[in-house]
């Protein structure tokens, strides 16, 4: 019986996964996690949690089928050598990885060991969606009508075997390291399936409005089972379609959309940083390279800390390191109020964002970051700055958001609470929340500090032309 090593990187899931199932194919499938240092030492506390609650719980759904998760620990290509010289494996097979890290480590085993890699963290590989001249695409929309021409393949109908071979007895595993369970995000496959039907039967059917409300579940939740490959991106593409063919509802159909919409951005961040790997140290923009951010070690420290005097910049910065996740409106504020309002390096809240986020990914995240500091592949203009008094009273009306998060205002009237510091000092004495004292004054006046922001982008565009 051949023998074949299952690598799984970010890849936790059994359905619809076609490096395994070409494994299971040929024979005896050994499925195997490297703890890799060098990886774990980048990830937030809290995705390492994620990452280690959803290898035990990979591991309990192999065993239900006869197998178990192989755990080593080390550099790749020197445990993988090991394994081979262990089980006497023929092939190692695994889903491509498009970081580039990723990239490198594969390029360089691939030249030592039998390594077969298969499509499927992404629906269509970043090699795939180019130009007719075959160069990439760095503007989302002409991406996202060449990626929705392509033909689709539906997700794999093969039915796994109730009993996968088993390991042999001999093979030593590592134990799983420990984790914290996240309340807010049970992992496993099981649970990203569910998440997604009860999405798509619920607040998809209004995501094209209520995906921006800070104060309704109007999102998916879904992304970091993304980031783990927990649910496979094909196959929730293939469930949003079905929805939008099936729909004879005009709202829900663009609903619908507008969630496949934001699937086919994360394919597009992930192109960006596929042809373009230079975007994780510099802006993408090479205009908006010479931006003088101001070196402001204290209001970094308060906006990291929510103490900025914006409730909704504070609510969203606790909420992130509370549960390691933020709304994608919030991340939004957020961004624009730390590089446009306090005008300090993008590069400062991205990897803020990385040591908190527990779906922190670096194609999305640089992404994301780059679109709202205007410097990056298809941004925003510079000069649209989010204003966070009108972001919070738009998308958060009644101040529910806020009030979750920044408790010391619970008492604060709705007419109010945007804007606290707008209070009359009686108010503020009688509600017992005296601004200055119980919560902070604003750090910046935003009207005043927009010509800052906008002198500082035009002056680095005039030192690129120069």
């Amino acid at each position: 019986m051949t023998t074949i090593l299952w690598w799984i990187r970010r890849d936790l899931r059994l359905h619809d996964h076609p490096a395994l199932e070409y494994a299971l194919q040929k024979g005896r499938v050994i499925p195997v996690f490297i703890l890799d240092d060098r990886l774990l030492q980048k990830e937030a506390s809290k995705r390492k949690q994620f990452l280690f609650s959803g290898l035990r719980q990979l591991d309990e759904d192999l065993r239900k089928r006869g197998s178990q998760l192989i755990i080593r620990r080390g550099e790749p290509l020197a445990e993988l050598t090991r394994l081979i010289q262990e089980t006497g494996a023929e092939e190692i097979v695994a889903l491509e990885d498009y970081s580039p890290y990723a990239r490198r480590r594969d390029s360089h085993i691939a030249r030592e060991l039998p390594l077969h890699l298969f499509a499927g963290e992404t629906v269509y590989p970043p090699s795939l969606v180019l130009k007719p001249d075959g160069s990439p695409y760095t503007v989302f929309t002409p991406f996202s009508r060449a990626w929705k021409a392509l033909p689709f393949a539906s997700p794999s109908v093969v039915s796994l075997p109730e009993r996968f071979p088993a390991v042999p007895d001999k093979l030593v595993s590592l134990p799983i390291p420990e984790a914290i369970f996240l309340q807010d995000f049970p992992p496993g496959e099981l649970e990203a399936l569910r998440r997604l039907e009860n999405f798509l039967s619920g607040p998809a059917r209004e995501y094209a409005d209520g995906r921006n409300r800070l104060d309704q579940p109007g999102t998916s939740f879904l992304s970091p089972y993304f980031r783990f490959g927990m649910l496979s991106p094909r196959w929730a593409v293939f469930q949003v379609r079905k929805m939008i063919q099936i729909t004879s509802s005009p709202d829900e159909k663009r609903g619908y959309e507008a969630w496949l919409n934001e699937l086919i951005w994360r394919e597009f961040y992930i192109s960006i940083l596929y042809h373009y790997p230079h975007v994780l140290a510099m802006a993408f923009n090479p205009a908006l390279r010479a931006i003088e951010w101001r070196d402001a070690p204290s209001e970094l420290q308060a906006w990291k800390e929510g103490k900025t005097g914006y409730p909704v910049v504070d609510a969203a910065m606790r909420q992130l390191k509370a549960t390691g996740w933020m709304h994608n409106r919030a991340r939004m504020i957020v961004a624009s109020f730390l590089t446009k309002d306090l005008l300090i390096n993008w590069q400062e809240g991205e990897q803020w964002f990385m040591q908190n986020l527990v779906d922190g990914d670096p194609a999305a995240n640089n992404g994301g970051w780059q679109w709202t500091a205007g410097v990056g592949t298809d941004a925003a203009p510079y000069f649209r700055i989010f204003n966070p008094v009108l972001q919070s009273a738009k998308f958060d009306p009644q101040g529910r958001y806020i009030k979750t998060w920044v408790p010391e205002l619970t008492s604060v009237p709705t007419e109010f609470i945007h804007a606290p510091w707008t209070m009359p000092l009686s108010l503020q004495i009688s509600l017992g929340v005296r601004i200055g004292r119980d919560y902070p004054t604003p750090m910046v006046d935003h009207q005043e500090v927009r010509g800052r922001v906008l002198e500082a982008y035009r002056t680095s565009q005039g030192k690129t032309r120069n």
